[in-house]
């Protein structure tokens, strides 16, 4: 308890008052850090426990498989045949392909960029369009499923995974190539 002239004793004795206000900093900054565990560990707590409710138990008897036939894509070992026509869309088109930046970072159709697998980023296309571009120069030829927009550079049709565009590409050292789109009709 200070004296009834607080405010002089408090100047004569400052050393003192550093001491307790240094004390008193490290004793707040302790009770943050067990709140901050004690929250922690309640929402762990409550997130493994409520994963643990959500599991059902499912007799196997009761699994049924549902006989699910794909109208457009039909799959034999390696090659996929793709059911419908695919229709010109621009010959002479500018593509180019993601740079390994994004790889792992979310499109704006909300799935996972992949570099090794086949998918491109257009415009306007509608997510889940199938796209056959082949290069004009050697006649390659890939089906890609637009999953992000863009490519935002001027002169520029379509953004190839990495995987595509070295699939059409007569060497690695190009950067973008001319190609023709065509777009797979129902």
């Amino acid at each position: 308890m200070l004296p009834k002239n607080g405010a002089k004793y408090l100047y004569q004795n400052k050393d003192l008052f550093f001491v307790f206000v240094k004390n008193m900093f490290s004793m707040k900054n302790r009770i943050l850090i067990i709140l901050a565990l004690i929250v922690t560990s309640l929402f762990f707590a409550q997130v493994i426990g409520t994963s643990k409710q959500d599991v059902k138990k499912i007799p196997k008897d009761s699994i049924t498989k549902k006989n699910t036939t794909q109208e457009n894509v039909v799959e034999t070992d390696s090659t996929v045949a793709f059911k419908g026509k695919f229709k010109l869309y621009k010959k002479g088109a500018h593509a180019s392909f993601y740079a390994n930046r994004f790889h792992g970072h979310r499109t704006a159709s909300g799935k996972i960029y992949d570099k090794n697998k086949l998918t491109a980023a257009h415009k306007s296309f509608p997510f889940g369009t199938k796209v056959r571009v082949t290069n004009e120069a050697n006649g390659k030829s890939v089906v890609v499923e637009v999953i992000d927009r863009g490519p935002f550079v001027r002169g520029r049709e379509i953004d190839l995974s990495r995987k595509a565009f070295y699939t059409i590409a007569s060497s690695s050292g190009m950067g973008y190539i001319k190609v023709t789109l065509e777009v797979l009709q129902k």
